[in-house]
């Protein structure tokens, strides 16, 4: 491999990106306004929740369980319902998410140390939120129970849930979106960046002086995946730095771990890039691919719904997403401390990929030299 040839195409591709005032521009100041932005505004959490409580219960504890949810800084009102029928008015209308109904025996079994009826009516269209508001009300009740006389007496079994969470124990919401846009953003910049490499050669008219070039076909191909891994792990450092010093989430894991999958989660990332490059006659093409596959991607990781929770039939597509894999590691790298043995599980699909996309490109390239 001729190594000087290698190296003048590297800084030839670094050159051709940062000395656009536009291409540094576009690199620097929209990941960072999008990790600002979306750690923020880009929520699952739920707060500022309407909804009904039908209380049958005279007792003392009833009254009690309505204050707790209105004291709660989740619940935005409460409304009281004086029977079942403008309840399911409520819901269907979607004037509220939830409904609480209190049994007329809810105090008295309390304090008989008897199970205690509290029946919770939620909005199935809107499952995500309604599934969150649940647990909300379980927590609140459960804590109403402990504090029982009874709960005082039998102690933790006379609480029928008590969540415990794991990782991120008072549910700081960036301890979980920052992780995932340190992956997410990641794979938008490098996905741009290499697809429009091979597109912008063709518009300018440079790439048929490149494939006449002394250069050999890999050497193109690694020259043309240097550089965006390169300014892909300059981006994942800035990610980093202000995952750990501005929104001080916790980093439990390693950082070699963390970096050396992501050398294998870019290279995915490039080869996917180059692949639609190759395919791409203009920018324009190569643009539109990108977001073709970017969206799907995003939407298909695991990003803000589970897998588990796709279809079946959905599910085995997303085997093929890099960003899959590097969310889990991130995540894991940050709030678990992930082992090596699991690392290792999500960076052979990475190198899988990578293989087989750049192959794919390898073989677009000797097409169009034939």
């Amino acid at each position: 491999m001729g190594w000087t040839r290698l190296y003048a195409l590297i800084v030839k591709e670094l050159l051709a990106v940062l000395r656009d005032p536009k291409g540094r521009a576009i690199l620097i100041g929209p990941p960072i306004v999008q990790l600002l932005v979306f750690s923020y505004a880009a929520t699952l959490e739920v707060r500022n929740v309407d909804v009904m409580i039908l209380n049958r219960d005279s007792g003392h504890w009833g009254q009690e369980l309505i204050e707790r949810i209105d004291g709660s800084p989740t619940f935005r009102t409460i409304e009281i319902a004086a029977n079942q029928a403008e309840v399911q008015v409520a819901i269907d209308n979607q004037t509220v998410i939830a409904a609480i109904e209190i049994g007329p025996d809810f105090s008295r079994n309390i304090e008989a140390e008897a199970p205690a009826d509290l029946q919770v009516i939620l909005d199935g269209r809107r499952s995500n939120a309604s599934q969150i508001v649940a647990g909300y009300l379980s927590q609140i009740s459960a804590a109403l129970a402990a504090e029982t006389p009874a709960g005082r007496r039998a102690g933790p079994e006379m609480v029928s849930t008590m969540p415990r969470n794991w990782f991120n124990p008072n549910l700081t919401y960036q301890w979980f979106m920052v992780p995932n846009l340190i992956a997410s953003i990641a794979l938008l910049i490098g996905l741009i960046v290499t697809a429009l490499s091979i597109a912008r050669e063709r518009e300018l008219g440079t790439f048929d002086q490149l494939m006449v070039s002394p250069l050999r076909l890999h050497e193109i191909l690694i020259g043309k995946l240097i550089p965006p891994m390169m300014i892909g792990l300059f981006h994942i450092t800035v990610y980093i730095l202000a995952a750990v010093f501005l929104f001080e989430v916790p980093l439990r894991g390693s950082l070699f771990l963390l970096y050396g999958s992501a050398i294998f989660y870019l290279g995915s990332v490039a080869g996917l890039g180059l692949f639609i490059s190759a395919l791409s006659m203009t920018q324009q093409q190569a643009i539109l691919g990108a977001f073709l596959f970017m969206v799907p991607a995003m939407l298909l990781s695991g990003f803000a719904t589970p897998i588990e929770n796709m279809p079946g039939w959905l599910q085995p597509i997303t085997f093929i997403n890099p960003l899959r894999y590097f969310l889990v590691i991130v995540k894991g790298v940050f709030l678990k401390d992930i082992p090596l043995s699991e690392v290792i599980n999500q960076t052979i699909p990475l190198a899988l990929i990578a293989t087989v996309t750049l192959s794919a490109a390898a073989w677009l390239f000797r097409r169009r030299l034939e």
